[in-house]
């Protein structure tokens, strides 16, 4: 197995214990694991908060921040990863990192961009069934349009999970579906 350079965005409850226990794992599997934090330290209770104080800030700003936070590492051929709203901003910056050897999201998805074009980058989802923010409309025509732009896409959907069912600390864990999908995740990983 090859080692992997990941680079693991935080959902918008900020970079709090559980994004930290993921880059352990993962680092634990043998691979180089970058955490940026893109709220620059602040986090949150709930979504809500989260959801608020991304708006304040920005989209542009918060996707500016995690393309400076990528770039040092980007010539490396970086995994892109991350949770919820981290998941949508490494999904971004995949598909605009022709360099990218992977993109491995939790809990969300992105708006993918017309002209996005990559070249067999192999992807993988794992979201809750059903999931209030990854509707299955939403999912089918992200799964089409991904496959459009040259990527190789795995969905593995967890039926009865919430949203972050991957984070002990939150009510929506589900510990079944968060270890299969490290299991899962871990697996795909060692594939690139």
């Amino acid at each position: 197995m090859e080692l992997m350079n990941i680079m693991l965005f935080h959902s918008t409850y900020g970079l709090r214990p559980a994004v930290h226990a993921a880059a352990d794992r993962l680092r634990a599997a043998g691979h180089d694991v970058q955490v940026p934090d893109l709220f620059e330290g602040r986090t949150f209770e709930t979504v809500e908060e989260g959801l608020a104080f991304k708006e304040e800030v920005g989209k542009d700003e918060l996707l500016k921040r995690a393309v400076l936070a990528a770039a040092p590492y980007s010539d490396r051929g970086l995994v892109y990863a991350g949770f919820s709203f981290g998941a949508a901003t490494a999904q971004t910056l995949a598909l605009g990192d022709e360099k990218a050897r992977g993109l491995l999201m939790f809990h969300g998805t992105s708006d993918i961009a017309e002209n996005a074009s990559v070249d067999e980058l192999p992807v993988q989802l794992h979201v809750a069934d059903p999931d209030p923010f990854e509707t299955h409309d939403w999912l089918n025509s992200w799964y089409l349009q991904m496959q459009r732009t040259g990527a190789d896409v795995e969905v593995y959907r967890y039926p009865g999970a919430g949203h972050l069912f991957t984070d002990a600390e939150l009510p929506d864990f589900d510990r079944a579906s968060a270890e299969l999908a490290w299991k899962v995740a871990l697996g795909f990983l060692a594939t690139l």
